[in-house]
């Protein structure tokens, strides 16, 4: 199997920078040779030293039409690398990266110039979405002076979940995220959510679960119950837009309550509970677990589904 690296981003958004800074650190010497597939030329360039340093090979690929099978195949024959790392258009769908079936991706990084973030977040969300859903670290640079991090955080949250996210300032330091200012009072025992704050409370829930620990929540749910669910147990949550109309995602946390059978999947309510974390199989380690202290039937809302902008 050849090992994959994709390092995607829009134009300019460091990813040559971050792919020399990579190649040159210890961890990631290897003695074979390394072929860079460079989907798009920005104003960095491999210099010759480096690649013949690292024992790399630079093949330009200037069109998405050229990512087939038999194309990379006819690469890999010409260099016989032991690692490719594609440095991929950010503009190309990533459905267009057709790999040959033994060309296995061990990870894949997204770059992100923080200074132009809001542009693209506001007019090509899709494409963000479709770049960063499968990447396990994102990484924001050029952070300077930027004082709303911690949104930025909870933006790409809400197009992946799980992926690992990093900010770095315009000399490569790790620059912690800022705190956010909550639309709602953490310090209070009880936090009432409403279409505007929910997004918001579920995402910084999954990135600060402690301090929501012992807390009462309020929220409108919509309840969804999976055929063959757990016994007692049911999921209220809001169905949210992430990327673009045809990108809608649940957000929802498990909730116990002893009652759970006489809860209506598809239904509206109006639940309160008490929020903890334990462990539970679907998520995979310990998460939040909503302990219902009281439900009652709602209508729902004028606008079903919340927007994350």
């Amino acid at each position: 199997m050849k090992s994959v690296f994709i390092i995607n981003g829009f134009l300019e958004s460091g990813k040559t920078e971050f792919i020399k800074f990579t190649m040159q650190q210890e961890y990631f010497r290897i003695k074979g040779k390394t072929m860079i597939l460079l989907c798009e030329e920005g104003e960095v360039e491999y210099d010759d030293a480096l690649l013949k340093q690292t024992n790399s090979v630079v093949e330009v690929i200037e069109k998405k039409e050229d990512l087939l099978g038999s194309t990379l195949l006819n690469l890999e024959k010409k260099h016989k690398p032991d690692r490719i790392i594609i440095e991929y258009n950010g503009m190309w769908p990533m459905a267009n990266l057709k790999l040959p079936w033994h060309w296995k991706v061990n990870q894949q990084i997204t770059i992100i110039n923080a200074a132009t973030w809001p542009m693209y977040y506001t007019n090509m969300r899709s494409l963000i979405g479709d770049m960063v859903r499968k990447s396990e670290m994102i990484m924001f640079n050029r952070c300077d002076g930027i004082k709303d991090l911690a949104s930025y955080k909870r933006n790409m949250r809400a197009l992946n979940r799980d992926a690992e996210i990093i900010f770095e300032d315009s000399n490569g330091e790790v620059t912690a995220t800022m705190e956010e200012e909550l639309p709602f009072d953490v310090k209070k025992d009880r936090i009432d959510l409403t279409e505007a704050t929910y997004g918001i409370w579920f995402f910084d829930m999954l990135d600060t679960p402690d301090r929501y620990e012992g807390k009462t929540v309020s929220f409108l749910a919509h309840v969804a119950k999976p055929a063959g669910f757990h016994e007692g147990c049911f999921v209220p949550g809001r169905h949210a837009m992430t990327c673009c109309a045809e990108d809608i995602a649940f957000l929802g946390f498990v909730a116990k309550y002893e009652k759970a059978s006489e809860i209506k999947d598809g239904n509206w309510y109006n639940v309160t509970a008490t929020v903890k974390h334990e462990y539970w199989a679907d998520y995979k380690g310990v998460g939040p677990v909503l302990y219902i202290d009281e439900i009652t039937p709602a209508n729902a809302p004028k606008e079903e589904i919340i927007n994350l902008v």
